[in-house]
C-alpha cells in the first residue's frame, strides 16, 4: 500500500481488495485482485482499462453491491465490510451509483417521479409536498424540470435518462458516488455535457467520485488522478497531468496511443498490442501483462512485479523500473 502525501485524510481507504467468481470444477474467475488505493474528499480518481479488467466490479464491490472475497475498505475511519445489514442501509445514504446504461437502470413502469423519489420514501426521508417539492429540485439541478415529472424512461433520450439516474443518485445527499462508465452508452455530442454536468456538481455539493470509464480523453478532463487496471490488477497510478503526459507503463501507453488526437498530422506512434486478452480464470504467471508487452523478458515470467512508487506521487507495477 502505498503513502500520497496530503493534508487531508483519505475519504476512502480501499485495502488489499479482491473479488473471485467460483467458476465450477474448482477454478476462480479473479475479476479484482488486491486493489490499495485512497480517494480524498472532493477528488476525482479516474479508474480505467480494457472492457473485462474488473473496472465496474472493483467500484460496485467497493460500495458492497458486491461482497468482497478479501480486503477492507475504510469510509470515514469505518470498515464496510464489517457493518451489519442494518448499519449498511444508513450508509446508502452517503455512497451511492450512477450505472453505466440509463435506460436498462431504469424501471421502465416506473413515472420519473417514482424513479427520483423511491430513495426518499425507502429511507422514509421525505413525505407529501415535501417529496414532490425535493424531486423537482433534483431535476432542476440536473438540467431538466417539473414538466418531466410524470414522464416515463422511454420518453426521453439517452441524455436525459441519464440525468435522471443522476437525478436519483443525488435524492439523498450522497457524499461518494461511484460513476460507472456513465457515458459510454451515450452518443458523443452527449457525453461532454454529462461529463460537465458531473464536474459542475461535484463543485456545487462538494462530492467526491470514482469515475470509471474506458475513454481516456474523458478521464483526463474530469478526474485528478488516474488509475490504471489490467486483468484485476492495479498496473499505474498518476496523477491526471503526469499520466497523460508521462505514462510508465506499457499498457499504459498502448492505452493512451490509441486516444484520437486533433491533429491531422501528428506523428504520435500507435502502440499495437498483439494477442488477446488472457483468461483472468487462468492468468499468466508473474506479470500479467506479460503475454502481449514488447518488453516482457525472463524475469517477468517468474515473478509477479512490485508496486512502487517511480516518481513523486507515480506509482506502477513494472520490471522496467528496478
Amino acid at each position: 500500500m502505498y503513502t500520497l502525501i496530503k493534508k487531508d485524510e483519505p475519504f476512502i481507504s480501499i485495502h488489499h481488495l479482491s473479488k473471485y467468481y467460483h467458476s465450477g470444477k474448482g477454478r476462480q474467475v479473479k475479476a479484482v485482485n488486491n486493489l490499495s488505493f485512497d480517494i480524498y474528499p472532493g477528488e476525482t480518481v479516474g479508474l480505467v482499462g480494457e472492457s473485462g479488467c474488473g473496472k465496474s466490479t472493483a467500484g460496485k464491490t467497493i460500495l458492497r453491491l458486491h461482497e468482497p472475497t478479501r480486503g477492507e475498505v475504510f469510509y470515514k475511519g469505518r470498515n464496510i465490510f464489517d457493518l451489519s445489514r442494518k448499519s449498511l442501509v444508513g450508509l446508502r445514504k452517503e455512497m451511492q451509483i450512477i450505472f453505466q446504461d440509463p435506460y436498462s437502470s431504469l424501471n421502465p413502469r416506473m413515472t420519473v417521479e417514482d424513479l427520483i423519489g423511491e430513495p426518499l420514501d425507502i429511507h422514509k426521508t421525505h413525505k407529501g409536498k415535501q417529496r414532490k417539492d425535493r424531486i423537482i429540485q433534483l431535476l432542476e439541478l440536473v438540467g431538466l424540470n417539473h414538466d418531466h415529472l410524470n414522464r416515463y424512461p422511454h420518453e426521453f433520450s439517452g441524455g436525459q435518462r441519464q440525468r435522471i439516474g443522476i437525478a436519483r443518485a443525488l435524492a439523498l445527499n450522497p457524499k461518494f458516488i461511484v460513476c460507472d462508465e456513465p457515458i459510454s452508452a451515450l452518443d458523443v455530442s452527449i457525453q461532454a455535457q454529462i461529463v460537465n454536468l458531473l464536474k459542475e456538481l461535484q463543485e456545487k455539493l462538494g462530492l467526491t467520485y470514482l469515475f470509471i470509464a474506458h475513454d481516456l480523453s474523458m478521464v483526463k478532463y474530469i478526474s485528478d488522478r488516474i488509475l490504471v487496471m489490467y486483468l484485476g490488477h492495479m498496473v499505474e497510478l498518476a496523477s491526471s497531468e503526469a499520466l497523460c503526459n508521462d505514462p510508465l507503463h506499457p499498457y499504459s501507453q498502448a492505452l493512451l496511443s490509441a486516444v484520437p488526437v486533433p491533429e491531422p498530422h501528428s506523428k504520435r506512434e500507435k502502440i499495437e498490442l498483439n494477442g488477446e486478452i488472457p483468461s483472468p480464470i487462468d492468468p499468466p504467471s508473474g506479470c500479467v501483462f506479460r503475454t502481449r508487452c514488447k518488453h516482457a523478458a525472463s524475469i517477468c515470467t517468474e515473478k509477479q512485479p512490485e508496486w512502487k512508487e517511480v516518481k513523486k506521487g507515480h506509482f506502477t507495477a513494472c520490471h522496467l523500473y528496478k
